[in-house]
């Protein structure tokens, strides 16, 4: 029996069909220019190819994912300052923006104001919405649709069948976007401003950081010309959390988007070492700032000797007094020690111009650069303000205990000095066993003589983890920029994690940013949320617990098992059923449950590996399991996850990130006895 012509299944395919030709013909159009014509010379032939290998890229259709996901009809033609919409007009919204062979748009970007209804419409507050429609898929076609008549009073409100089917709908691979299932507060954060920074507090499964991703793409879409000239960045806690989320953007058809560590930006020294927690927690105190400032500054040497310039036969006298006026001034400008190093010889220069100007010479701005190169005002500059090494510095900091006792004093006591001291200092900087702590406190040195190079927007994920020193490395990152700063205050588990958002703000620099709390929750489970947050009274008091949102309560379970094996049954249960698994478990369990695996012929990826339909299980070490999301997941021996932490409190929080990795079902095994806060 054939599908009648007038079926709105039928046309609503057939507007797909031809935006997808639409779309093939837009990036045809595209890879058809010839630029031999256009371009003056070699480099400007290269960075338009590049450009134009962007724009194909931007322009790919994905099969498996829609072109559009909503429509939006409007009851009136909106506003005469408004340059889309005419009455009854409809409006198809998508990822990218699609137009026909005469420019008419087919498909709306997701981020254009006129598509903000879509998001944000209601049966309160229509935003002139006569109809809104959603569409299912079944891989890239189109197999249902939804609709809402926004309009229509007698029509009730009611939670979309799709909406919630997407939210919930299995996982392989890396994260997806969420475009199609924003709600209206993750969407007031989406579309927030350039300009203002904003903190986000979100528990799991409430969509912080594929909100802080949906407002970077949106952002460019908004101020794409000025975010070209400065840069965008996303920082993330670790290489596996970056590989999870790397496919959002380019989904979205933004490809131009920087990712790295905290580390990469400080990479400065090759990272050999380690330190123990609590030299670990002093070198991220941003006392250290202080530190190093007097470090430096300490190489500064008041001139006591005049400097006399040589030119021809005549020789100019510069007394050390007016050289100490000098420096002094430039140590009151407050500018970096690189700087004001740079601009010490001509200011020694001005003082000689000024001499020769009274004498009655006329000299030019040739001469004083002439002079500021002379060899005495070059031994003046070395002897009074001499070139420092930032890792040098560092190390000696770090090997010198009377050089760290002379600048620490009244900042460090002697116990934090000594925590911090190497037990056997190194020779040199390329022997030194640096740790992480230690490549940030010389990024901050870098930047004491240097200024950072600024990006125009920065994404900060997962940020409650992050110290002092390592808060004020990303604030140099954005100090002409903004940043949009993700983490929950529940999940810190470093030794140094923060205490509250205004106080990490402070490090970085956005005292006046804007903090947001999600606390409605979209992916975890009723039951698996409502276990972890037993926990919350004890990591994080005062913490408002996420309440799932979700009409699917998910399978939870607490099984005492008696030994590895059963641990690996609960894991071939997992995978009867359809998306990921994960097992999670304390770092120093891993090798053992690996044999275990193996033995029982499970194939397994690690953190950040891809997973494919063959292989749906991940084997996630505890202290990787941030920001991770699986549709199953078993968690080995929560006791043992807690008591590989170096305090309680830091391995509760770490209990309560494995608990929350689950978005379909959790199975908690034990043979050891449970914590008693999850009693």
């Amino acid at each position: 029996m054939s599908t009648p012509v007038d079926d709105p299944l039928s046309r609503e395919r057939s507007h797909l069909a031809a935006s997808r030709s639409a779309l093939r013909a837009m990036r045809e159009d595209v890879e058809a220019l010839d630029i031999s014509d256009v371009t003056a010379n070699w480099v400007n032939a290269e960075v338009l190819a590049h450009q134009i290998d962007e724009r194909i890229k931007a322009l790919a259709d994905l099969s498996d994912t829609p072109l559009f996901f909503g429509r939006l009809d409007y009851l009136h033609a909106p506003g005469a300052e408004e340059a889309e919409g005419a009455e009854g007009e409809r409006f198809y919204i998508g990822r990218r923006h699609v137009h026909d062979a005469d420019g008419d748009p087919m498909v709306i970007d997701w981020r254009a104001p006129v598509s903000q209804p879509f998001y944000r419409a209601s049966k309160k507050d229509p935003m002139d919405i006569a109809l809104r429609r959603r569409f299912g898929y079944t891989g890239g076609d189109l197999t249902a649709y939804e609709d809402e008549h926004l309009s229509d009073p007698a029509e009730a409100a009611q939670t979309s069948r799709l909406l919630q089917q997407e939210i919930e709908r299995p996982r392989v691979g890396p994260m997806r976007d969420i475009v199609a299932t924003i709600q209206p507060e993750q969407d007031e954060i989406v579309r927030s401003g350039l300009s203002g920074t904003v903190c986000v507090q979100g528990g799991p499964g409430t969509g912080k950081t594929a909100v802080g991703l949906h407002r970077v793409a949106y952002l460019l879409y908004a101020h794409r010309e000025r975010l070209a000239r400065t840069g965008t960045l996303v920082i993330g806690p670790n290489r596996s959390f970056l590989h999870y989320i790397e496919q959002v953007l380019p989904a979205l058809g933004e490809l131009t988007v920087r990712q790295a560590t905290v580390e990469d930006l400080v990479a400065h020294v090759e990272i050999k070492g380690t330190d123990e927690a609590t030299a670990a927690v002093v070198k991220g105190d941003a006392r250290m700032a202080r530190v190093l400032r007097g470090a430096l500054y300490s190489h500064v040497t008041m001139p006591a000797e005049p400097v006399v310039v040589v030119r021809g036969s005549r020789r100019w006298r510069v007394p050390a007094y007016e050289l100490q006026d000098i420096v002094r001034e430039l140590l009151d400008r407050d500018i970096r020690y690189g700087a004001a190093r740079e601009a010490l010889p001509q200011r020694i220069a001005h003082a000689v111009l000024v001499q020769m100007e009274r004498s009655g010479e006329a000299p030019d701005d040739r001469v004083q650069d002439a002079v500021a190169r002379n060899s005495a005002v070059k031994a003046a500059v070395k002897a009074v303000w001499p070139a420092v090494d930032p890792a040098k510095l560092v190390l000696r900091l770090l090997s010198d205990a009377d050089f760290l006792a002379e600048h620490a004093q009244g900042i460090l006591d002697e116990d934090e000095q000594k925590a911090i001291l190497w037990a056997k200092p190194a020779r040199s900087v390329k022997s030194a066993k640096w740790s992480a702590a230690d490549a940030v406190l010389i990024d901050e040195a870098t930047d004491l003589i240097q200024r950072t190079h600024s990006l125009g927007h920065v994404v900060l994920d997962e940020a409650q983890d992050l110290s002092p020193m390592q808060y004020r490395a990303v604030g140099r990152r954005c100090t002409t920029g903004s940043a949009t700063v993700l983490g929950d205050l529940a999940q810190g588990t470093t030794p140094w994690a923060t205490r509250s958002w205004q106080e990490a703000l402070a490090h970085l620099g956005k005292q006046d940013a804007v903090i947001e709390e999600l606390t409605a929750g979209f992916r975890v489970p009723t039951d698996v949320i409502t276990y972890a947050s037993r926990l919350l009274p004890h990591i994080a008091p005062g913490l408002t617990p996420v309440v799932s949102i979700r009409e699917n309560p998910g399978h939870f379970e607490v099984r005492e098992v008696s030994g590895t094996a059963d641990v690996v049954t609960a894991c071939r249960e997992s995978l009867r059923h359809e998306g990921s698994t994960g097992l999670i478990a304390a770092d120093a369990r891993v090798p053992e449950l690996a044999e275990a695996l193996t033995a029982a012929g499970i194939p397994y990826l690690g953190p950040g590996e891809e997973t494919t339909r063959d292989t749906r299980l991940t084997l996630v070490p505890a202290s990787l399991a941030k920001g991770l999301e699986y549709d199953y997941v078993v968690l080995d021996e929560p006791q043992a996850v807690v008591d590989g932490e170096p305090d309680e409190r830091t391995g509760l929080r770490r209990l309560y990130v494995a608990l929350t990795r689950a978005v379909s079902g959790l199975t908690v095994t034990h043979a050891a006895p449970l914590p008693a806060q999850l009693a």
